[in-house]
């Protein structure tokens, strides 16, 4: 089939379900590369405390991710889990490719004139090769479990329960995400203090920045809503059958 022969077969729903991915997914790139290059900044807010933790102690990087998965619903809803798979995979690419270009940039050699000296471009990103590892690592599993539990639930419930759907895939994948990316990014590793994080440090930071990422499902699981209502009513879009 030619160019031309293609264009012709475009209808103009499935030009707009075009765009609209795409813009679902750039934006769903975005969010993914601003939370792992921020990432490594840690910050500290005291919410509540539960024993020995105090909410919240986590990387600003995880203020975007959530983020992710509720795009993912979204194209998971609307285009499939196939798109939504892919959708993953492109995040994942691209950053990887950030990753390799941020290593070709700490491997230059630093120009007298350089407003930034080399130390301290270091200090932010040298320590991307652990966090871009760890982070990508929970990135994969925990937006192939989102994806498969939405999924599941969708088959199960049909058009209805969004919210059950939308909060309990996230749920799910965001605690694998909390889990591995800590336990992988902290286990054996020395702080800022040079010592390295006891196994109850590392398991207070999963479970405060967990909980974290718990409220925030909650509270975004309005915008679902909000989503589908603007793409039914601006584009008139229906969401697609649930697949595998």
């Amino acid at each position: 089939m030619t160019t031309s022969q293609a264009l012709v077969g475009r209808t103009p729903e499935t030009e707009l379900r075009s765009r609209l991915l795409t813009v679902l997914t750039a934006i769903f790139v975005t969010c993914l590369l601003v939370a792992d290059i921020t990432g490594s900044k840690f910050f500290k807010v005291s919410l509540i405390s539960l024993g020995s933790y105090t909410f919240v102690t986590h990387s600003v990087g995880m203020l975007s991710f959530p983020v992710t998965f509720l795009l993912t619903d979204l194209i998971n809803e609307y285009f499939g889990a196939k798109a939504a798979r892919r959708t993953t995979y492109i995040g994942l690419g691209c950053a990887f490719l950030a990753f390799v270009l941020i290593w070709i940039g700490r491997l230059m050699p630093i120009a007298p004139e350089s407003p930034l000296p080399q130390a301290a471009f270091e200090q932010v990103f040298a320590m991307s090769n652990r966090l871009y590892v760890a982070s990508l690592t929970a990135y994969l599993v925990g937006q192939l479990c989102d994806i498969a539990v939405f999924g599941a639930i969708k088959r199960w419930t049909g058009d209805r329960l969004v919210w059950l759907r939308a909060t309990g895939s996230t749920v799910v994948s965001q605690a694998l995400d909390s889990f591995l990316v800590t336990f992988i990014l902290f286990q054996g590793s020395p702080g800022p203090d040079g010592q390295v994080p006891t196994l109850d440090t590392i398991l207070g930071i999963a479970v405060t920045g967990y909980v974290l990422k718990f409220v925030l499902a909650l509270g975004l699981t309005p915008v679902v809503y909000l989503g589908r209502f603007v793409i039914r009513r601006k584009w008139g879009l229906e969401p697609a059958p649930a697949d595998g």
